[in-house]
C-alpha cells in the first residue's frame, strides 16, 4: 500500500486474507458446519491434531457437538463480518447525512441534531445495541425471529453507531462552510442544498471514511458481544460470538480449543482493522477532524 507505513500494509493483508478465507470457506472446508446432519456426536471435543488423541481431519479439533472448529470459525467468520460490514455501512448512511445537516443546515437544526447525539453518546453503543435488538425482537412475530436475526443484529448495530458519524462529519461540514468554493457558489446563486450535496458532501467524505474504517472493526466486536451475551445468530448458525458463548462452557474442563480458536479468530482481524483505520486516519485527516470531532469508543 503505497503511502502507508507496514504496519497498514500487513494489518491490510490480514483482513485480505480473513475476508477471502472466509467467502470461500465452502469450496474449502472440511466440514459443512450448519448441516446438522452431517455432525457426529462421537467426533466431540477431539483435540487439535498437534495434541494427543487429534485427528488430522479436524485440525484444530471439535466442540461439543462434533463440530470441526476450524470449519465453524470459518462459516462463523463469514456471518460476523458479514454484519458488521453491513452495520458499518448502515451508521454511515445514516451518520453522514445528519452530520452534514448539523454542519451546514444552521444552528437550529445542529443543535436539534447533536443535542440527539449527545444524548445516545452518554449511553455505551452496547446498551443502545441491547435495546434495539429487544424492541425489534418484540415486535415481530415469533415465527419471523430466527429467520430475521442477522437483520436486527445489523439493524441495533447501526443504530448504535452512527452518532460518531455525525459528529465528525458535522465539523468536517463547518470548516468547509467557510472555505473561498463555498462562498463563489452562493454568489453564483447554487441553492444551499446543492452547495451541500455536490460541493461540501464530497469534501467531508474523507473524515467518514477514517470513521467507517475504525467502525468496521468495533462493529464485528459488538456482534460477537451480542452473540455472547445470547442475543445474536442461534447455535445452528453460530457466528464467532455464538462459538466464544458455547467454547466458554468448555474452558475450564480442559477443552481449552473450543473457545480459543474462536476467540483469536475475531480478536486478529479486529485488531487489524483498527491499525489499518489509524494509518487510514493519519494518511486522510492530516488535520484532525476525525479526532475533533468524537473519540470512538466500544
Amino acid at each position: 500500500m503505497r503511502g502507508f507505513g507496514a504496519g497498514a500494509t500487513i494489518a491490510a493483508s490480514v483482513l485480505a486474507v480473513v475476508v477471502l478465507a472466509s467467502v470461500a470457506a465452502p469450496l474449502y472446508a472440511p466440514q459443512d458446519p450448519f448441516d446438522v446432519a452431517s455432525l457426529r456426536l462421537l467426533d466431540s471435543l477431539d483435540p487439535p491434531w498437534f495434541l494427543e488423541g487429534g485427528e488430522e481431519k479436524f485440525p484444530l479439533g471439535t466442540d461439543g457437538q462434533g463440530r470441526d472448529v476450524l470449519s465453524a470459525i470459518l462459516y462463523g467468520a463469514r456471518l460476523s463480518f458479514f454484519i458488521g460490514g453491513l452495520a458499518a455501512v448502515l451508521s454511515a448512511v445514516l451518520g453522514v447525512p445528519l452530520g452534514l445537516a448539523a454542519g451546514y443546515g444552521g444552528a437550529l437544526v445542529d443543535a436539534v441534531l447533536m443535542r440527539l447525539a449527545d444524548a445516545q453518546l452518554a449511553v455505551p453503543a452496547m446498551l443502545v445495541a441491547l435495546l434495539a435488538d429487544g424492541v425489534a425482537r418484540a415486535l415481530l412475530p415469533r415465527d419471523w425471529r430466527d429467520a430475521a436475526t442477522a437483520a436486527i443484529l445489523v439493524g441495533a448495530i447501526g443504530l448504535s453507531r452512527w452518532p460518531q458519524f455525525a459528529r465528525v462529519v458535522r465539523t468536517a461540514a463547518q470548516l468547509e462552510r467557510g472555505r473561498d468554493y463555498v462562498a463563489a457558489a452562493r454568489l453564483a446563486g447554487v441553492p444551499q442544498f446543492g452547495i451541500a450535496l455536490r460541493h461540501v458532501l464530497p469534501n467531508v467524505l474523507g473524515p467518514a471514511l477514517v470513521v467507517f474504517t475504525l467502525t468496521l472493526g468495533l462493529s464485528a466486536m459488538d456482534e460477537a458481544t451480542l452473540s455472547f451475551l445470547g442475543v445474536g445468530m442461534p447455535p445452528t448458525r453460530p457466528s464467532l460470538g455464538t462459538l466464544i458463548r458455547m467454547g466458554n462452557d468448555y474452558l475450564l474442563s480442559g477443552e481449552w480449543w473450543v473457545v480459543v480458536f474462536p476467540a483469536l479468530a475475531l480478536a486478529i482481524p479486529v485488531l487489524a482493522a483498527n491499525l489499518l483505520g489509524d494509518a487510514v486516519r493519519d494518511r486522510l485527516d492530516p488535520r484532525g477532524q476525525t479526532r475533533a470531532g468524537v473519540r470512538l469508543r466500544a
